[in-house]
């Protein structure tokens, strides 16, 4: 059996691929555009990946073509399968027909942290053996790998609320079916498929209408929006993160890095570890209760967690030079950034943050949230945003003066020659961006050893 997949270079997508060619299937895939550590991963499993969306790059003896949610009608590639009825699945679609479907699924979903509390729990089962499959949306570092198939009951997803392909709108967590779901947060993101909160809510409802009865559901108490979505009908089990109800934290450090876990007023382990960011303490709560659901002792948990290594992109350090360190970090939204943004003050002290902004997710380039982003840029003692010029949109006025040391730049070299007159020794630049920008990193590094 043979699939082509368009757009593999997808974090999903790319997933897709690596658990197909583990089932026995030939793969081969199609893209453009492509950055690691997707195409890197790719070429190490030896998946073919073409360039582009000729329709002569699908090979004629293709028995699926699994198609992207970045792909559009007009694409070459989709036109050529409309035309000529080629069988078609949505990756989700695939995904629930040939991977998950007699699996005990864990999903983690919300806004913020899905990637990290994914990979928090495969890591978690993975050190109680047992051996889960998984699918993230990133490279956990205990794995090497973003997607894994095994003969485990146990399947862990990073339950995406993105749409699912240009004819299944759909969220994509909606093919999932899981037993165990992890719901962190809930803001309003995905401006370019959804008009307002209330749309996610409700795809967010459809998601917890699909939990079983013997399932759990977890969430934070603190989460309003989760909250709303709650009261629309809750059919499973429900344990909360962030209250004295259920799971909580009691810091020991203040930047995340060493913290006890209670659950329900009852001390059950500690967890001293490499990660930082009360939004990473709060990831491993939800992981931990989910573990707990398939099994796993809260203590056993906890020392598991003490040995978890970060997904790339999260807070990633990509070098130094001359005493100056770059990071690489995937925050895209003003909360993330925020966040991502305090665990790092208290990780550096006083050390100067040079924090550099790529505006690239679709709801950051339609300028949604351009009344709250610069707020949450305040803990960084240099900012950078890159704003291209076709963006209509303009910053507040009345935040911009509050700001002396903001540079809102069009292009990669504005902002690379910014840098270099700016930069000194022992500076912590900390790169914050959805996409590959430019191989900005590396050239950083290089222009502060010149």
């Amino acid at each position: 059996m043979h699939i082509h997949i368009l757009g593999i270079c997808g974090t999903f997508m790319g997933g897709i691929a690596l658990l197909a060619k583990q089932q026995g299937i030939s793969v081969s895939g199609s893209d453009q555009n492509v950055y690691p550590p997707m195409s890197t991963q790719l070429q190490e499993q030896g998946i073919e990946l073409i360039q582009g969306f000729d329709p002569r790059h699908i090979p004629e003896q293709t028995d699926c073509v699994v198609i992207g949610n970045a792909m559009s009608r007009g694409n070459p590639s989709v036109e050529y399968v409309l035309e000529h009825g080629l069988n078609y699945r949505s990756g989700p679609q695939w995904l629930a027909e040939n991977i998950i479907r007699d699996k005990w699924v864990l999903a983690a979903a919300g806004t913020h942290g899905k990637t990290t509390t994914a990979s928090m729990l495969a890591w978690i089962l993975q050190y109680s053996n047992l051996e889960p499959g998984f699918l993230i949306g990133g490279v956990p570092e205990n794995f090497g790998i973003s997607a894994r198939l095994t003969e485990s009951p146990f399947f862990v997803v990073e339950a995406d609320e993105y749409d699912t392909a240009f004819f299944d709108k759909r969220s994509k967590f909606v093919h999932y079916r899981p037993r165990t779901l992890i719901m962190n947060n809930l803001e309003f993101d995905h401006a370019d498929i959804f008009e307002n909160l209330a749309a996610i809510q409700k795809q967010f409802h459809h998601l917890i209408r699909i939990v079983p009865g013997n399932g759990l559901v977890i969430y934070p108490e603190i989460e309003k929006n989760l909250q709303q979505v709650i009261e629309q009908g809750l059919w499973s089990e429900a344990e909360l993160t962030q209250s004295t109800q259920g799971w909580l934290y009691k810091l020991i450090r203040e930047d995340a890095s060493h913290f006890e876990v209670y659950f329900k007023g009852e001390l059950q382990g500690e967890i001293q570890w490499d990660l930082i960011g009360l939004h990473n303490a709060n990831n491993a709560l939800a992981a931990i209760a989910a573990a707990r659901h398939a099994g796993v002792p809260a203590k056993h948990c906890c020392d598991a967690l003490v040995e978890f290594q970060n997904v790339k992109r999260r807070m990633e350090l990509k070098g130094e030079a001359a005493g100056v360190a770059v990071y690489d970090d995937f925050a895209h939204h003003p909360t993330a950034i925020e966040t991502t943004l305090a665990g790092f003050r208290a990780k550096v002290g006083q050390d100067r943050i040079i924090a550099i902004v790529d505006l690239r997710s679709a709801t950051m380039r339609s300028g949604v949230h351009k009344e709250t982003l610069l707020a949450s840029l305040k803990a960084a003692d240099k900012i950078i945003i890159h704003k291209p010029d076709e963006f209509a949109w303009q910053f507040p006025q009345e935040q911009l003066a509050q700001f002396e040391n903001l540079f809102i730049l069009s292009d990669l070299d504005s902002i690379l020659s910014k840098v270099k007159v700016m930069v000194q020794s022992g500076d912590k630049i900390l790169v914050m961006s959805n996409g590959g920008f430019g191989g900005i990193h590396q050239k950083l590094l290089q222009q502060i050893m010149e």
